[in-house]
């Protein structure tokens, strides 16, 4: 049985789906773009350690994975890659995370969402309609947990969606459903990277 988050909240993916080895984080959202236009969002994870403030740091820029990167350096991350429209059934792109061979001292993974070349295009997240993420049991299929991103982000050109994160050895699930007016380079040097 699915658990409906709101932001904020937290699951621990272990305790709810015992024996759980590998997820599958599902996004999706409806873009009412003008006729003709362009709009292209597009998901990234950051494989993240915590420094000394409890932030995360991504480990390099190898532990950055998007479209263009679509598998960590650990083979415990793939991304499903770009979708450039978002108008089909189910979702839009999709990354798959093996539990159990993910490098040890990452201890976060910000799930975001980006629109390519907002600033130029003049996009914002106020044209994005029906955002969600859902977390799967990747060998059953079955969703563990689903959370629909439904603020109002009109002036935000990224979004995080969520978090994987280890806690006590236990992986879990955290709703972030933050808005940015930042693009993918800003956010990638937020997290210790280099562009």
């Amino acid at each position: 049985m699915s658990t409906t988050l709101e932001t904020g909240h937290r699951i621990n993916l272990e305790k709810t789906a015992p024996g759980l080895q590998r997820v599958r984080i599902g996004l999706g959202w409806k873009v009412n773009a003008a006729e003709g236009q362009a709009f292209d969002l597009d998901s990234s994870v950051f494989l993240c350690k915590k420094d000394a403030s409890d932030h995360p740091v991504m480990l390099s820029n190898a532990h950055f994975v998007y479209y263009n990167h679509t598998t960590s350096p650990d083979g415990a991350v793939v991304h499903s890659g770009d979708n450039r429209t978002g108008d089909k059934d189910g979702d839009d792109e999709v990354i798959t995370v093996d539990l159990g061979k993910v490098d040890a001292a990452v201890m976060e993974m910000p799930i975001v969402v980006t629109i390519h070349e907002a600033e130029a295009r003049k996009q914002t997240f106020g044209r994005v309609t029906d955002a969600y993420v859902k977390v799967y049991n990747d060998e059953t299929g079955e969703v563990i947990a689903e959370y629909d991103l439904d603020e109002d982000y009109s002036d935000k050109t990224a979004l995080q969606f969520g978090s994987l994160y280890r806690k006590d050895g236990e992986w879990r699930f955290h709703a972030v459903g933050a808005g940015f007016k930042l693009n993918l380079a800003t956010f990638i040097r937020k997290l210790g990277g280099t562009v």
